[in-house]
């Protein structure tokens, strides 16, 4: 057997657990984990409990136990590290080739390059990431990855991975003149359980309770994903009282006149070619829960396509977190190809 790369996990939130399963799930012949980095050691006891019993999906079947400063899972040790800053993690002592940084720490590039420092290889920030060397949406554009220089690699964000199937389509098939999304998403543990202060007053008032505008940062990232659509698209989001599943929904100002038959024919062409990997079509009248666990970084909800002349109107679903994750696994184990 062929050696496995080594990767090492920073953070392990909600993000970072799901990313860590499908790890073991469908990368474990070619991924080996050998690090999970917490913010400090006492964090251990929860990681584990939280590994094993989920809120969201259910409990994992798989025999997860604390052993010490280890975390087992069916048998399988993985070593818990902390350090005061990721410059001072020990990637170098473990041949760590590749971590991904879940933490959410670092919204640019100065901030994962600790890790480097550290002696990782290659840094995968599972989020928006000003200064990467490349911006992966895996399914998208992966093929566009270089070893020699794309050391940092950001997978932008999950409404951000959604939106980038959706607009290439429309754009390739119609031309955009100009785009306006709306991400309908669930709320995050950024916000708050009940009112409480915060600089942003939205945020401050209770996610349970309230749809709360908000911005998002994934009509900006598409320009770096395309840089031919750059500066057309705009958006912001709604955090919605559900715990996963968001619904995306892009209103194009087209260059041609298409039919419903025809925006939604180009979708199911799409998702049987060229994004087969990432987007899916459904003609069910299904709802957020349906889509709980979908690994798809975008579902169009065919039913709800509109048209209105040149202006056309398309939704689609996706997981925010398992999805998500689901391809911070795929930009994982295509950075750790090399």
């Amino acid at each position: 057997m062929t050696s496995r790369a080594r990767v090492a996990i920073h953070g392990f939130g909600r993000i970072g657990r799901q990313t860590f399963k499908n790890l073991l799930e469908g990368y474990a012949d070619r991924i080996e984990v050998v690090a999970i980095s917490l913010e400090q050691a006492s964090d251990a006891r929860s990681a584990a409990h939280l590994l094993k019993y989920d809120s969201t999906y259910g409990n994992d079947p798989a025999d997860i136990s604390l052993d010490g400063d280890r975390l087992r899972v069916n048998g399988y040790a993985i070593p818990l590290v902390t350090a005061s800053s990721t410059a001072e993690l020990p990637w170098a002592a473990l041949r760590v080739d590749v971590v991904i940084d879940a933490s959410g720490a670092f919204g640019d590039a100065d901030g994962a390059r600790g890790h480097l420092q550290a002696g990782a290889k290659r840094v995968v920030v599972a989020a928006p990431c000003d200064g990467a060397d490349f911006t992966m949406i895996y399914g998208v554009n992966h093929a566009d990855f270089d070893p020699a220089t794309h050391h940092i690699v950001s997978t932008s964000s999950d409404t951000t991975n959604c939106l980038a199937p959706l607009v290439r389509v429309l754009e390739d098939a119609f031309g955009i003149e100009s785009a306006l999304m709306t991400a309908v998403h669930a709320y995050t543990n950024e916000q708050k359980l009940i009112d409480a202060p915060d600089e942003n007053l939205r945020r401050a008032r209770s996610a349970p309770t309230s749809i709360v505008p908000t911005t998002t940062r994934a009509d900006k990232a598409i320009g770096q994903v395309y840089p031919d659509l750059a500066g057309r698209v705009s958006g912001y989001a709604v955090r919605v009282p559900v715990p996963s599943v968001s619904i995306l929904q892009v209103t194009a100002h087209l260059r041609a006149e298409p039919s419903v038959a025809d925006v939604n024919a180009a979708f199911r062409e799409a998702a049987a070619s060229r994004f087969g990997e990432v987007l899916a079509v459904v003609e069910e009248p299904l709802v957020s829960s349906d889509f709980r666990g979908c690994r798809s970084s975008a579902v169009l909800d065919a039913l709800t396509t509109l048209v209105n002349g040149p202006l056309v109107k398309v939704a689609a679903w996706y997981d925010n977190e398992a999805g998500y994750a689901w391809r911070v696994a795929d930009v994982t184990a295509t950075v750790a190809e090399v």
